[in-house]
């Protein structure tokens, strides 16, 4: 990368000769896992969201100077990740600096073979170690200009993306659940996970697909845009009562596996669970980046069906006890002694296996219309995750304004799947209405 002669700084002043390097301090265990993973193997746990606009892109220097303004009070983006002396087991450290350096992090870049392929290179590349493991980077479309925000899993989590890239916007977007501050101890009783549930939690029970394996070290990516209107007309097909977006997502995905032919030789049988993240952060409080959700796994029905895949799932991520089991769970994690051990590390290989969960499903909405920069207005914003151990398949669905952005991530060997599905879950939205 070309070095920029005159960064900008989201720090006004430079540290006084001779003071105090700022103290590191240890990884809270989510971060600490994703950050060990970065290297294992083929791994890499950079992840990507882009956000689309039309009309005229800001220059360079004025996105640099937005950045400034807006993300400065942000500590979390200074920080700096490592492990403590030599030692390769050492539990990981998030290290702040002073300053950072904005002719490294906000970029212009090109995508001469098109968005998809510019955002599967980028999704594949892991941050430099050196520096806070983000980058923005400015490309062109077709439109007028796209954000790509790409950031270590370790730094930020979906949300906290999102709660970035609306502080970058014009005009105020309406209030809605953002990163938020977790409850101070003695606040609230702690969520409770109760024996059964905790063991059942832990035991296998997805099965692995005919693309599990080893995933090769490039990426595809592949995305479309659904209107809402039909997300929305899909929520309704349940004689029941209205559908989440989240359900209607899910059950699409499943039925998009099953017309794809990715489930296996008997498509019938229980066992497709996807890992579904969940946000724990609490609702009151101040604006919090950082890694705030746990993940359940939700069976995913192949039935023929499409309206009884939707009861089916919409049914089990209503219960009650849904959001206790992803609290109850980041709290367990939270209290992990900050060391390794044979265990734990066990535990954590297991959970990125496909007898754990057969995909990641993610979806988020951000609640927001009417927000741009500058004369250009945001149409649109695509969440792209990175990719487990033996997992060649993640899919997201991001809802803004008038649209959803259904987008789909694998490695290269299951190309064919990253340009396929996205449209066959728009057929299955379709397929829900009544």
């Amino acid at each position: 990368m070309t070095p920029h002669p005159h960064p900008a700084r989201l720090a006004a002043e430079a540290p006084a000769p001779g003071a105090e390097p700022p103290a590191a301090r240890p990884m809270p265990p989510l971060d600490a896992w994703m950050y060990r993973d970065q290297n294992s193997g083929t791994i890499c746990l950079t992840w990507c969201l882009v956000a689309w606009f039309q009309g005229s892109p800001p220059s360079l220097p004025e996105l640099r100077g937005r950045v400034l303004r807006r993300w400065g009070h942000h500590e979390r983006l200074s920080l700096t990740p490592g492990t403590p002396g030599a030692a390769p087991d050492a539990w990981p450290e998030w290290t702040p600096g002073p300053d950072f350096d904005a002719g490294h992090h906000v970029v212009a870049s090109t995508a001469p073979d098109g968005l998809e392929a510019r955002a599967a290179q980028l999704l594949a590349q892991p941050l430099g170690p050196a520096r806070p493991p983000w980058q923005l980077h400015l490309l062109p479309t077709d439109e007028g200009f796209a954000l790509l925000l790409r950031t270590h899993h370790a730094l930020l989590d979906g949300v906290s993306a999102i709660t970035l890239l609306r502080a970058l916007l014009d005009a105020p977007a309406p209030a809605v659940p953002g990163p938020r501050a977790r409850p101070a101890p003695g606040r609230a009783d702690p969520p409770r996970l109760g024996p059964v549930r905790a063991l059942a939690d832990l035991l296998p029970r997805a099965r692995p697909l005919p693309f599990h394996g080893p995933v090769d070290p490039r990426r595809a990516v592949g995305w479309s845009r659904v209107p809402l209107a039909e997300v929305s007309t899909a929520r309704d097909a349940l004689p029941s009562g209205r559908a989440s977006a989240n359900a209607v997502f899910l059950a699409a995905t499943a039925g998009a596996l099953r017309a794809a032919g990715a489930t296996g030789r008997l498509p019938w049988l229980p066992g497709v669970c996807a890992m579904v993240p969940v946000d724990v952060r609490d609702g009151d409080g101040p604006v919090v980046l950082g890694n705030h959700y746990a993940t359940v796994r939700v069976p995913l029905p192949a039935h023929d069906d499409p309206r009884r895949r939707l009861a089916a799932v919409d049914g089990f991520t209503r219960r009650a006890e849904f959001k206790r089991r992803a609290r109850a769970q980041a709290l367990l994690v939270a209290s992990r002694p900050r060391k390794h051990g044979p265990l734990g590390d066990a535990l954590g290989r297991y959970a990125n296996s496909p007898l754990y969960s057969s995909l990641l499903c993610s979806s988020v909405a951000t609640h927001a219309a009417g927000v741009g920069i500058g004369p250009a207005r945001l149409v649109g914003i695509g969440g792209l995750p990175p990719l487990g151990p033996e997992r060649a398949l993640a899919v997201t669905m991001f809802l803004h304004d008038a649209h959803a952005v259904v987008a789909v991530v694998t490695d290269h060997g299951h190309q064919a799947l990253a340009a396929r599905l996205p449209s066959l879950i728009r057929e299955e939205i379709h397929a829900m209405r009544p």
